[in-house]
């Protein structure tokens, strides 16, 4: 904690200090929503947006790198964003391959390690090349893994790794015999190395999924904040993490609060179910 006191301003220490360091998500995952409508509020063109949003995400990347956490995924680019003007998509891949230049000093010192999901193979010759490099040199950290999603999309790697399965199976010839489970899908997935977000977060306000990792938000926790990406500081991340500590994460299962689980037997009787023990033969 000393450490992250001494990264951050003294006017977050209130929020820091609050942090509960063993119940820190393993793995947040992040949409970046807000670009456009940043830059539109200051009669801008929308890649200023674009360009504002690269401080948070060098913020955010050394703020997680200081907590402590395994995992951070940021949804950089969808499958959908192709549909975006052509000079907006280039400023996009222009703006990728600065990032990397300028931040792969910082990540080698803080030793964060970068990967990226999605289908890679159809980003521009450029722009793969030099992520492929920072992935490379960054490959033997041990710290924070970044993971990157560009051209992503939750849908087409659900789709991909049944695609992988039933062509490994074509191949050893078990297709006669395949029987998918949640097991198998999952270890074909992008992300079968690392744990599911335990925390989703996503900016600007808008209530929806936005097809960014179906699959593995299942269970995640999710905090959806009206602030713009391009505005989105150390502050609101420490504010989304202290809310996730106020959850109560069940998986689907009972309360495990201070007075313990509760049973279906625990519950008082309703007027009517107290009618029906009566009426019931003996």
């Amino acid at each position: 904690m000393k450490a992250l006191l001494e990264f951050i301003p003294p006017e977050d220490w209130d929020l820091a200090q609050a942090i509960d360091a063993a119940r820190l998500p393993a793995h947040i995952a992040i949409i970046m929503d807000g670009n456009g409508r940043w830059a539109r509020r200051r009669r801008l063109p929308r890649v200023a947006g674009h360009q504002a949003g690269v401080g948070p995400v060098r913020s955010t990347v050394e703020m997680c790198s200081h907590l402590g956490l395994r995992v951070l995924t940021l949804y950089a680019f969808s499958l959908e964003n192709w549909k975006r003007p052509r000079t907006e998509v280039d400023t996009l891949w222009r703006l990728l391959g600065y990032y990397l230049r300028q931040e792969l000093p910082d990540l080698q010192k803080n030793d964060i390690r970068l990967q990226a999901i999605g289908r890679l193979e159809a980003l521009p010759p450029l722009v793969r090349r030099e992520l492929e490099s920072a992935v490379a040199a960054t490959a033997n950290n041990r710290g924070l893994l970044v993971n990157l999603a560009i051209n992503y999309s939750g849908r087409a790697e659900i789709v991909d790794a049944v695609n992988s399965i039933l062509e490994i199976a074509r191949l050893d010839g078990s297709i006669g015999s395949l029987k998918l489970d949640e097991e198998l899908i999952s270890s074909n997935l992008y992300t079968a190395v690392f744990p599911d977000p335990d925390l989703l977060i996503r900016t600007s306000g808008e209530m929806r999924i936005s097809n960014f990792l179906l699959w593995q938000i299942a269970y995640a926790e999710l905090y959806v904040t009206e602030t713009l990406w391009p505005d989105f500081t150390r502050r609101d991340l420490l504010l989304a993490i202290l809310e996730y500590q106020k959850r109560d994460r069940r998986y689907g299962g009972l309360s495990t609060g201070p007075e313990g689980p509760r049973h279906v037997h625990d519950v008082p009787k309703t007027d009517d179910e107290a009618l029906i023990e009566m009426l019931r033969p003996s």
